[in-house]
C-alpha cells in the first residue's frame, strides 16, 4: 500500500444520505405501502370533550396513547376493548415500549420520564417530579424541563427530547446524559456545539441514528449515538412546500415514526407528511393541511393539531388528532376498517351551557365582577370586501377593553397542552392558547414596561438584559385569577371560548358577571340582487320590488350593547327574513339563516358578507349580511328566493337580526313577484 494512501471514511452526513437512499430503495418496491393508505377514518373516540391524545405506541394488535388533560394512559385490545391502562400521570406526552414490554412514558408536566412495567406498576426512570433543570448525572437526580418525545433502543437505551432544555438525553444503566444540544437556536455539530428549538418527537432510526422533530427551527434533525448533529430536511421556513429533502419546508414537525421498509411519517401541524415513499427523496403531503375535521381519502381528510403518529401490524397509521379529541387511522386495502370504538367518528364538542358549566364566569380584569365594555364579537368580518380577490376572514373571539398595561387574568383553572403555546412574541397579536381558552393582544408575563414578573412558569429567552423570546412548557398550570400578562398598544384582551378548531361564541358560552343588553340591533338597510349580483331596482305600478328570478337579500346591519359608547357597533348575534302575504305577519322568523353561536369554516367569510363590507381597528364599520346565504357553525351554503316557490303577487319581506339576548330588530320592503 502506498504511503500516501489516505483510506476514505464516510462523513455523518453522507452515512445519513447512505440511509436515506436505502429507503428510497425498499420504499419504491414497496407497493403494498402506497395502496395501503387509502382512507383516514377514525379509529377511536372517548367521548371526552376536554381529552387531548397525543402519544401513542402501538404492540402487537393493541394501540395505546397517553391522554395529557387526564394525565392517562389508554389502551385499545382485542380482548378487552378500551380501557384505562395507567392513571395518576400529571401531562403525560410521549410514549414508547422497551424490549421488556415496559411503557416509557415522558410526563412533561412532572418534569420526568416515567415506565409502566408489564402489571401496571408506575415507576420514575429519571428525573425529580416538580423540579425544572438540566442537570445530568444519576437518573434519582438528574432533571428535566417538560420532556415531550421519548425513544427506546433494541440494547434498551432510553432517548428523551428535553423539549425546554433544546436537548436530547439519553439514559443509559442508570445514568443521564446529554447527547446533543445546547442553548435554543440552529446549528448542526457535535453535542454541545448543536442546537435544536423546541425539539418534540424522537425515533431511533438505523438502529444507530436518532430522528427527532425539531419543532421550533422546522426541520428534521438526525443524531448519532456520538452526539453528532445533522440536518435530514427542512430549510428553516414556514410553510408545508413539498420537495426535495433540503427544499421541502414544514410548519411545526411534532412526532415522527417509521415503518418496516423504512419510511419516515411526521406529524406537522395539521398536516400528516412521509418521507421515502417514492424512488427520489422528496418530503411529501399525504394528508391534511388546514386545520378541521374530515374522513375522507387522504388527500382530502383534515386534522387538527395531530401529534404522535404510530405505525399498525398491517402497515395503517395510527394519529392522535389531539384538538379533535381522536385517533384517526390512515389506511385500506389490508386493513379491515373496524367500527369506531365509540361508535361516532365525528369529534365531541360542548354544548354552550355544557362549556359554561366548566368554571364560575369571571371578567378577565380586577375587580372580576366588574362588566366592561365588549368591542368585538365572533363572527365580525375582518378587512375589506372590494371584489372576489380581497383578503378577508372572520372575527374569532370576544374583544374586552383595558386600559393600556392593565392586567389581565386568567378566567378559569387550566394548563397549557399545546407545545407551542405561545405565539407571535413581541407583536400586537402576541397571544397564549390554553385548552378551552384563548388570550391575545397581551404582553404575556410581563409589566407594561417590560420587566418581566416572577413567576417561573414563564421562560423568558434573553440576549444580556434583552427578553427576545418566551415559551410557557407543556403542562404549566395557572388558576383563573392568575395573572397572564398586560395589555399591549391594542387596550383590549381577545379572548376566544372553544377548543381550537371549535369556538364559540363568547357572549353564549361564558358566563361573564353583569353584562347586560337591552338595545335592539339596527337594521339600516334591505337591498335585493339577482343571481348575478345586478341590484333590483325595477318597482310595480304601486312600488314594490319585482323579482322574477333567483334573488339574494342583503341585509345592512348593526348590533350595540349596554355600557358601550354610540360609535361602537358589533354583529348580530344571527339574520334572517321571512316574505309573507297582508294578514300573515310575524314577529320572528322561522329559521335564522345566519347564526354566529359557533365559528363558521374560514371560507364562509364571503358566503356571509357582501361587497362594501369592512371592519378593522380604524375606519367606519359596515355589516352587509347576505341574509338569504345558510351560514352557521355546521356549514354554509349559497340560497336564494326561488319565485317559482311563490304566486304572483305582491308581498312583504322582512328582515330580521336578533342578538343573543334576545332583542330582535327588522325592517320590511314591498315585493312583488311576477314569473
Amino acid at each position: 500500500m502506498p504511503a500516501s494512501f489516505k483510506p476514505f471514511w464516510p462523513s455523518p452526513e453522507i452515512w445519513v444520505l447512505l440511509a436515506v437512499i436505502g429507503v428510497f430503495i425498499s420504499g419504491c418496491s414497496d407497493a403494498d405501502r402506497i395502496i395501503s393508505l387509502q382512507r383516514v377514518s377514525t379509529k377511536i373516540n372517548l367521548q371526552d370533550k376536554l381529552a387531548e391524545p397525543f402519544g401513542i405506541a402501538v404492540k402487537g394488535d393493541e394501540i395505546y396513547f397517553s391522554d395529557g388533560n387526564s394525565g392517562n394512559i389508554h389502551r385499545l385490545s382485542p380482548a378487552t376493548g378500551l380501557t384505562v391502562y395507567a392513571g395518576g400521570f400529571d401531562t403525560p406526552s410521549g410514549i414508547a415500549f422497551d424490549k421488556n414490554g415496559g411503557l416509557l412514558v415522558a410526563d412533561s408536566g412532572s418534569n420526568t420520564v416515567k415506565r409502566i412495567d408489564r402489571s401496571g406498576v408506575v415507576t420514575i426512570v429519571a428525573g425529580i417530579a416538580g423540579s425544572r433543570g438540566n442537570a445530568d448525572g444519576e437518573a434519582a437526580t438528574a432533571t428535566f424541563n417538560a420532556p415531550i418525545g421519548v425513544a427506546v433502543s433494541d440494547d434498551g437505551r432510553i432517548f428523551v427530547a428535553d423539549t425546554y432544555n433544546d436537548r436530547i438525553r439519553m439514559i443509559e444503566n442508570g445514568v443521564v446524559k446529554t447527547l446533543a444540544g445546547s442553548v435554543k437556536g440552529f446549528a448542526d455539530g457535535l453535542a454541545g456545539s448543536a442546537m435544536f428549538d423546541t425539539p418534540l418527537g424522537i425515533a431511533v432510526w438505523q438502529d444507530s441514528k436518532l430522528l427527532v422533530a425539531d419543532s421550533g427551527n422546522r426541520r428534521l434533525r438526525v443524531v448519532e449515538l456520538d452526539g453528532r448533529v445533522t440536518t435530514l430536511a427542512g430549510d428553516g421556513s414556514y410553510g408545508l412546500r413539498d420537495g426535495t429533502l433540503g427544499a421541502a419546508s414544514f410548519v411545526q414537525p411534532t412526532a415522527v415514526a417509521l415503518d418496516l421498509s423504512g419510511s419516515i411519517f411526521i406529524t406537522d401541524g395539521n398536516a400528516i407528511r412521509a418521507i421515502g415513499l417514492r424512488p427520489f427523496a422528496v418530503v411529501e403531503t399525504i394528508s391534511g393541511g388546514s386545520r378541521g375535521f374530515r374522513n375522507s381519502v387522504p388527500s382530502a381528510a383534515l386534522f387538527n393539531r395531530p401529534s404522535g403518529i404510530a405505525i399498525g401490524s398491517q402497515g395503517q397509521l395510527y394519529i392522535t388528532d389531539s384538538d379533535n379529541a381522536l385517533v384517526r387511522e390512515i389506511g385500506g386495502i389490508k386493513d379491515d376498517f373496524q367500527e369506531t370504538t365509540s361508535g361516532t367518528e365525528e369529534p365531541p364538542r360542548f354544548t354552550s351551557s355544557e362549556f359554561r358549566a366548566i368554571a364560575s364566569g369571571r371578567w378577565p380584569y380586577e375587580p372580576q365582577d366588574r362588566p366592561r365594555e365588549i368591542a368585538g364579537t365572533l363572527g365580525e368580518i375582518r378587512g375589506k370586501i372590494v371584489d372576489a380577490s380581497s383578503e378577508v376572514w372572520f372575527h374569532n373571539g370576544l374583544d374586552i377593553p383595558g386600559a393600556y398595561g392593565e392586567t389581565v387574568r386568567f378566567i378559569r383553572n387550566e394548563k397549557v397542552l399545546h407545545p407551542a403555546a405561545v405565539e407571535n412574541f413581541e407583536t400586537s397579536r402576541e397571544l397564549l392558547r390554553m385548552p378551552t381558552i384563548g388570550y391575545i393582544h397581551i404582553r404575556l408575563g410581563r409589566e407594561a414596561s417590560g420587566t418581566p414578573f416572577d413567576d417561573e412558569r414563564f421562560l423568558f429567552e434573553t440576549v444580556g438584559t434583552r427578553i427576545i423570546d418566551i415559551r410557557i412548557p407543556r403542562g404549566t398550570k395557572f388558576a383563573a385569577g392568575d395573572a397572564i400578562g398586560t395589555l399591549n398598544a391594542m387596550n383590549h384582551v381577545h379572548l376566544i371560548a372553544g377548543r381550537s378548531g371549535a369556538e364559540m361564541n363568547a357572549i353564549d358560552a361564558l358566563t361573564l358577571p353583569g353584562i347586560t343588553d337591552t338595545i335592539a340591533p339596527i337594521i339600516e338597510d334591505v337591498k335585493l340582487y339577482d343571481e348575478n349580483w345586478d341590484e333590483l331596482e325595477t318597482k310595480s305600478a304601486d312600488g314594490r320590488i319585482i323579482i322574477n328570478g333567483k334573488t339574494r337579500v342583503v341585509v345592512r346591519a348593526f348590533d350595540r350593547k349596554d355600557g358601550n359608547p354610540e360609535r361602537r357597533r358589533l354583529a348580530p348575534y344571527k339574520l334572517s327574513f321571512m316574505i309573507f302575504r297582508p294578514g300573515e305577519e310575524t314577529d320572528r322568523p322561522g329559521e335564522w339563516n345566519i347564526s354566529f353561536e359557533r365559528m363558521p369554516a374560514h371560507d364562509a367569510v364571503k358566503f356571509t358578507y357582501a361587497v362594501g363590507s369592512r371592519s378593522g381597528a380604524t375606519g367606519e364599520t359596515i355589516f352587509n349580511f347576505i341574509a338569504s346565504n345558510i351560514v352557521n357553525g355546521e356549514g354554509h351554503r349559497e340560497a336564494f328566493i326561488d319565485p317559482s316557490t311563490l304566486e304572483n303577487g305582491g308581498y312583504t319581506l322582512r328582515a330580521f337580526a336578533a342578538d343573543f339576548f334576545g332583542n330582535i330588530a327588522s325592517k320590511d320592503i314591498r315585493i312583488e313577484v311576477n314569473k
